[in-house]
């Protein structure tokens, strides 16, 4: 009887630097990895929530932010990525013209991360075995899940939070978006990052409404990004709206006036982040009497459609109320 011998099939372990390695060649400026664990941010987040800091974000509150395995079972890993966006243009600083956050004047950042991050999850997924069991498993976010996202970068050595709530690298300032994979992979993880604000304080003394109460803490009841964004009543609070300076869609106050983004901030080499024509200086009298049908053409494909026709008046309204006081 002719004997047969039984092969298995090797499994095939990814390493982290294969890892890194990919996430670079599909563009992305930065990548590292952490574990999947609760740390510090938990206390920071519920120390931030018993303030009220977060407004009216309900989404903050989602447990699901404690404990990062209620966001996927199984995910041992979490894999942070970077990419920079910064472009060498400058706000227009007349009275007539309308300012809007560096994030939003070219292609919506959702879709420019969300192709890399899926290229990159089928590229981490096609190492897998055929079996259901040894399946590698991945999921990615793009600012759309319940991930602590500037935390993780973070912990995965990518930046650190600067002063002002927002993520710092030594090579591109705070100019940069943040994507994240969760996987079952058990890859090594990096070294946290440290922290460089030292004693600088620029972004506190620079914001107008006094929005960052202390170092390292936000309060969104006070921040123009917040209420031009997200809050969807039909005035802005008095002390926004007063301190408003033309910005209608975010502000970039707190990054703008960092040392780091001053020395350090290079442009991108993404061309989907290049300023609209329309986002760089568009007029206050325009954008509030913006019509729907304008709306639509002047935002597709955009991060700003999240600021909806109505909201966008009213920025534009109180800007122009304020300049005349």
């Amino acid at each position: 009887m002719k004997k047969v011998v039984m092969v298995s099939k090797p499994t095939f372990t990814l390493t982290k630097q294969q890892i890194e390695q990919k996430a670079i060649a599909l563009g992305f400026s930065k990548v590292g990895i952490t574990s999947a664990r609760s740390d510090k941010e938990v206390e920071h987040l519920n120390a931030w929530l018993g303030m009220g800091y977060h407004a009216d974000m309900a989404w903050m509150q989602n447990p699901k932010r404690q404990d990062i395995t209620q966001v996927m079972t199984g995910v041992k890993s979490i894999i942070c990525v970077a990419l920079n966006y910064y472009t060498p243009h400058e706000h227009q600083e007349q009275q007539e013209y309308a300012k809007i956050s560096r994030y939003g004047w070219g292609r919506d950042y959702h879709r420019v991360l969300g192709k890399r991050l899926k290229a990159l999850c089928a590229w981490i997924e096609a190492q897998s075995l055929d079996t259901e069991s040894d399946r590698v498993q991945t999921r990615y976010y793009v600012d759309t899940g319940p991930i602590s996202e500037k935390a993780l970068a973070e912990r995965a050595g990518i930046g650190w939070i600067g002063k002002h709530g927002n993520l710092i690298t030594r090579e591109y300032g705070s100019w940069v978006f943040l994507g994240e994979i969760l996987t079952n992979l058990d890859l090594e993880p990096n070294t946290p990052h440290t922290q460089h604000c030292g004693t600088c304080r620029r972004c506190m003394d620079a914001c107008p409404t006094d929005a960052i109460a202390q170092p390292f803490v936000v309060d969104a009841n006070r921040c123009i990004a917040f209420h031009t964004i997200e809050n969807k009543a039909a005035d802005l609070p008095t002390r926004v709206a007063a301190n408003l300076n033309n910005w209608v869609a975010g502000c970039d106050i707190c990054q703008d006036v960092c040392p780091w983004n001053q020395r350090f901030a290079q442009p991108t080499s993404i061309e989907d982040f290049q300023p609209y024509p329309q986002n760089l200086a568009p007029k206050l009298e325009e954008l509030a009497t913006i019509s729907e049908q304008e709306w639509e053409q002047a935002f597709t494909g955009s991060a700003l459609r999240r600021i909806k026709p109505d909201r966008l008046r009213r920025n534009a309204k109180a800007a122009i109320a304020s300049n005349s006081e």
